[in-house]
């Protein structure tokens, strides 16, 4: 059922994207989707690449946005839901219970529901281009898009642990296993609802170790490749 009414969203984009002189100017629409592993620094890449295309492509327009916890607010306007469930939607899935529970009592939508608008959209925001979307499976949503560069950040596990050490104020103890358990649910849910490997290269144009190469220069790399996709 997600997969049908995804189909339907996608062709909407597509035409949009290739409907004429009001549409977007496929010269310059472009998207990314960033996926990561738990500390890797996905937000400060994302400004990075931000910052970079803005200096280097100044007369696109005011500049890039960055959808990420910022996201399930735009999902909750675009299809009129109360804005107190964004808190309650993490990368995760609940159970089969919960969700019955949930509907039955008018709490919140099911699960399959709440998927299936986020990822409507996340079509919307990428076919109108000049966004980076950062995890939420984007990269598989947004996969039949031609314009949109999908990238994977990873990173080894005492870094990430020490970046969110300092950014968070945690003990190595609760660092680590923050991390652990966020990255098993991001790849629960991409597993769940999109029956697909988080960990899989094949999903994505580039992995990028950001120990190795730095969260600056990962977002120049991709700033760069993004603007060479074709559309």
């Amino acid at each position: 059922m997600i997969s049908a009414n995804l189909d339907r969203c996608f062709s909407f984009i597509q035409s949009q994207s290739t409907g004429g002189k009001n549409g977007p100017d496929p010269g310059v629409r472009r998207a990314i989707t960033i996926s990561r592993q738990t500390g890797c620094g996905a937000v400060q890449v994302a400004e990075a690449v931000a910052n970079h295309l803005q200096k280097i492509q100044p007369h696109l327009g005011p500049g890039w946005t960055i959808f990420d916890r910022n996201l399930m607010e735009r999902v909750m306007e675009d299809h009129r839901l109360p804005a107190s469930l964004a808190h309650i939607l993490p990368e995760d899935r609940s159970t089969e219970l919960e969700d019955m529970l949930a509907e039955t009592l008018h709490i919140r939508p099911h699960s399959s529901t709440i998927i299936k608008q986020t990822s409507e959209t996340m079509l919307q925001l990428a076919g109108c281009g000049s966004v980076i979307l950062i995890g939420r499976a984007g990269n598989i949503i947004t996969a039949r898009l031609p314009h949109v560069l999908h990238v994977r950040l990873v990173a080894p596990l005492e870094d990430r642990i020490e970046r969110i050490c300092r950014a968070d104020n945690k003990t190595p103890a609760a660092a680590e296993k923050f991390c652990i358990a966020e990255d098993a649910a991001r790849a629960r849910y991409v597993k769940t609802y999109f029956k697909a490997d988080i960990n899989d290269p094949l999903l994505y144009h580039f992995v990028i170790n950001t120990s190795w190469m730095g969260c600056e220069a990962a977002g120049r790399m991709i700033g760069d490749e993004v603007l060479r996709l074709r559309d």
